[in-house]
């Protein structure tokens, strides 16, 4: 009974209660909450109960100086988030429509993102609102992660291993990876390579390629097919792994997708397995704490209205025609 009218009572939620529970997440606390929105501590747990009232679930575990969200408290506390900073940026969004946009995009992106819609949507953005200036910082998605967190940059583009609390991360495509060699490399051009050719070989890898990490898909590949342990050579910008196998340093892991064209040039070549290929995903991750300008706020927008009008299927390459 109580789970119906749970879901009977959600359209009905008070905005107000839904905003009081995030500071207080956000803060840790009920007495640090209510110091932020200068109420009393009273006012602020009896808001709690009443939100926990409508919902119908128990949001928080407090009690004996413990404060930690439930399951159900992750979910409204993420998707609270996110609509309280749709409806922040709504209200910049109309005001003062008809004046020119101008200010800085700083993105801090992951190496080597290939993903068209993006280059699109920027072109779009840039030829709507020219006097913005955007500046793109490539680093390996551990620093993108903390210059979001930090407030450094607008928003990052990244792969991410696991959720990152205080960061809102939304997965712009999926990639797969498959292993690759050089043209230098024996087995180059062959489609009979075997198994035991490939343990043979030397290889070459991201430094994030490890079973705890981003890439732990293909690390899980690269150990079923018992590559060798230690890397002829590593680095965390998917340009230089890239240089490395096309020197014949060894085989390694790469985008299927973004490898297409020095496939088709004959600088690679793409070696077993070609069925159920690890998939990685890459995020949009943005830090609701950071103040955006208008034209940042507009581009994120832009972006998110992409993601929920697309099926995911049209994100995750290689794209199936």
């Amino acid at each position: 009974m109580t789970d119906y009218r749970a879901r009977d009572g959600l359209a009905d939620l008070d905005w107000n209660l839904l905003r009081t529970f995030v500071v207080i997440v956000e803060e840790g606390s009920i007495t640090r909450g209510a110091s932020r929105l200068m109420r009393t501590q009273p006012t602020i747990s009896s808001a709690l109960r009443r939100l926990e009232e409508q919902v119908g679930r128990r949001l928080v575990d407090r009690g004996g100086g413990r404060f930690a969200l439930t399951q159900h408290g992750e979910v409204l506390y993420r998707e609270s988030r996110k609509v309280l900073d749709a409806l922040g940026q709504l209200g910049g969004l109309l005001s003062d429509a008809d004046q020119e946009v101008t200010g800085a995009i700083r993105i801090a992106m992951a190496s080597y993102v290939v993903f068209p819609p993006f280059d699109q949507l920027l072109g779009r953005f840039h030829r709507r609102y020219p006097a913005v200036t955007f500046t793109l910082d490539v680093m390996p998605s551990v620093d993108v992660l903390r210059t979001v967190r930090d407030g450094l940059c607008s928003f990052g583009i990244c792969l991410l291993s696991h959720q990152r609390r205080r960061l809102t991360t939304e997965m712009l495509f999926r990639e797969q990876f498959g292993f690759f060699c050089g043209a230098g490399h024996p087995l180059f051009g062959r489609e009979d390579v075997s198994a035991e050719e490939m343990r043979d070989s030397t290889y070459v890898s991201f430094k994030t390629d490890q079973l705890t990490d981003a890439l732990h898909p293909v690390a899980e590949l690269r150990r079923s097919l018992q590559l060798g342990e230690e890397p002829t050579g590593t680095s965390s910008h998917l340009e230089e792994v890239r240089r490395m196998i096309m020197a014949g340093m060894g085989i390694g892991s790469l985008p299927v997708h973004a490898m297409a064209r020095d496939v088709r040039d004959g600088r690679l070549w793409q070696l077993p397995p070609y069925e159920d290929l690890p998939a990685v995903d890459v995020h949009m991750v943005t830090n609701e704490r950071t103040r955006l300008d208008r034209g940042e706020q507009i581009l994120i927008t832009m972006l998110r209205e992409y993601i929920a009008s697309t099926d995911p299927a049209e994100r995750s390459y290689p794209l199936v025609t």
